[in-house]
């Protein structure tokens, strides 16, 4: 086919081949909706370690205080967040908030932290005592919500 300047030429189009829609059941999501889903996903030697974390949070909570499922990782719930936990391949993580970690700096020197992470490697004791003195710490800085201002439009 000879094609001169000026030719018109057309092009068939080709049709998308439309995928086949997925199941709800072949995979599950990457994000669980409850505690216990994200604990069944968690191969042992971590489970154990975030179990222990997890008590060691529970032992120093008020009551009212709820279990949920917050930037896809396990957390404590008053009247807002309060902690976070999680687990890795190497290491379960608790997250008190960057101010409650400068407050214990001294206690975390054997342990790895960034801003507002405390790093506790899997297979060694979990330090429940510190824990407990963070999480009361977090709930004493803790500052409630504002009340919203209940009135009617316009103001």
């Amino acid at each position: 086919m000879d094609l001169k300047q000026g030719d018109v030429v057309r092009f068939a189009r080709m049709k998308k081949k439309r995928s086949k829609k997925r199941s709800s059941g072949t995979k599950p999501t990457g994000v669980p909706k409850t505690v216990e889903e994200y604990f069944s996903r968690i191969p042992e030697p971590a489970r154990a370690s975030l179990e222990k974390l997890r008590r060691a949070i529970r032992a120093a909570l008020p009551e009212g205080v709820t279990e949920v499922i917050n930037y896809r990782i396990p957390a404590f719930r008053g009247r807002r967040v309060l902690v976070w936990y999680a687990a890795f391949t190497e290491h379960v993580s608790f997250f008190p908030t960057a101010a409650v970690i400068d407050a214990f700096q001294d206690d975390l020197k054997d342990y790895s932290t960034s801003k507002g992470t405390v790093q506790f490697p899997i297979g060694k004791p979990i330090p429940a005592p510190l824990i407990k003195k963070m999480v009361k710490m977090r709930i004493a800085i803790t500052k409630p919500k504002r009340p919203r201002i209940k009135t009617k439009w316009p103001l």
